[in-house]
């Protein structure tokens, strides 16, 4: 919803309604994952996108009807309805797509979520997508301290409020299913949980020209960048246009004091690219030692890499803590210049949070996304 979510304030703040559309859940090769948004306008506007051109066209006519009679709808896309290539889906994937009317009325919390999610302050939205009639639509919006709104039941509330919770502080959004009065192990009612949560960390470590790709591909990928290095007449924010912060410090003092300030969680990735041991065997022992991030990996050749090992192992760290390491860093893609090394090291990073092999997928057989 982030990339709607000024265009659907306006149209509140004015009190003129506006259907929303959202994919809540994803099947196979399904071409926008859960969150994805379009709006249907009071004036007939589109804006947004659910399918990137497969269905926008049936879910603008849903948007349509909600928007005249104000009751939501939870609707199913995939490649079996009858007529595929006018509201189906051509790449074989299936949406599930949740149309709600969107007014003061309706949703009384969005100027709270908007400005949560502007301040990039964590908040979940959790409604209900699926379920009793009169409970379709209703939602509760769970900060990490306080809770707005609720679904008419209290048991439902508390476990929406706690599950909810769970997804945030991951960044995650979710179905989730429950019993029709909150029991865990029930069914018939189902809870989408958006979470706006900060966006994830890219920590670069090492000023050089590899760096700014690297910064750039990052940004590009959604995450907060920060390149840090020793040395001030190299890290300046003039040579790192794709960051969000440039800072000068020793790598391994910067790491250590942003993991004790709780800066530094599951979801931050760490690229180590300064191929020099004074600057990158000590941030690797800070690195390496965190209790959990997603992603460590250290440029150098395979002569670099090996002196790394001894250096490490010389420092302590253990056999499980190194092999949290990718050295030499990224997929194996031919890379040379440093544009195509910041591919390559993105190729891997999304290769290890998925879970993907990093071979051709012409020579795989089955469906494209395992999950």
């Amino acid at each position: 919803m982030r990339d709607v979510l000024d265009q659907l304030e306006g149209w509140w703040k004015n009190g003129e309604p506006a259907a929303l559309a959202t994919v809540v859940g994803t099947f196979r090769s399904a071409p926008r994952q859960p969150g994805a948004s379009m709006l249907v306008g009071p004036a007939g506007e589109a804006v947004g996108s659910v399918s990137g051109g497969c269905v926008e066209g049936a879910v603008y006519e849903l948007g349509e009807g909600v928007l005249r009679d104000g009751r939501p709808v939870l609707q199913r896309y995939g490649v079996s309805d009858d007529d595929a290539f006018a509201v189906g889906l051509t790449c074989g994937g299936i949406l599930d797509i949740f149309v709600e009317k969107v007014s003061p009325e309706t949703y009384a919390q969005l100027g709270q979520v908007a400005d949560a999610v502007r301040s990039e302050s964590p908040v979940a939205v959790a409604t209900v997508v699926a379920g009793p009639e009169e409970r379709l639509g209703t939602r509760l919006i769970v900060w990490p301290d306080r809770v707005d709104g609720g679904t008419g039941s209290s048991r439902l509330d508390d476990a929406i409020r706690d599950d909810a919770r769970g997804l945030l502080d991951v960044g995650r959004n979710a179905m989730v299913h429950y019993g029709v009065d909150g029991q865990r192990r029930g069914e018939g009612l189902d809870v989408f949980v958006e979470s706006f949560a900060p966006p994830p960390r890219m920590i670069v470590f090492g000023a050089i020209d590899f760096a700014a790709a690297v910064a750039k591909m990052g940004t590009f990928l959604g995450y907060r960048v920060t390149v840090c290095d020793a040395r001030p007449v190299f890290a300046t924010a003039s040579r790192f246009p794709g960051a969000n912060e440039v800072v000068v410090e020793w790598p391994h003092r910067y790491l250590k004091a942003e993991a004790e300030a709780g800066r530094i969680d599951k979801r931050t990735v760490i690229t180590v690219l300064t191929h020099d041991p004074k600057f990158d065997v000590p941030v690797l022992e800070v690195a390496l030692r965190l209790p959990e991030v997603a992603y460590i990996g250290a440029m150098g050749s395979r002569r670099t890499h090996e002196d790394r090992l001894a250096r490490l192992v010389a420092a302590g760290l253990t056999e499980e803590e190194l092999s949290r390491m990718s050295s030499p860093i990224g997929l194996d893609l031919g890379a040379r210049t440093p544009e195509e090394t910041a591919v390559s090291i993105a190729a891997e990073m999304i290769a290890l949070h998925w879970g993907g092999s990093g071979v051709h997928l012409a020579d795989r057989e089955g469906p494209i996304h395992s999950h």
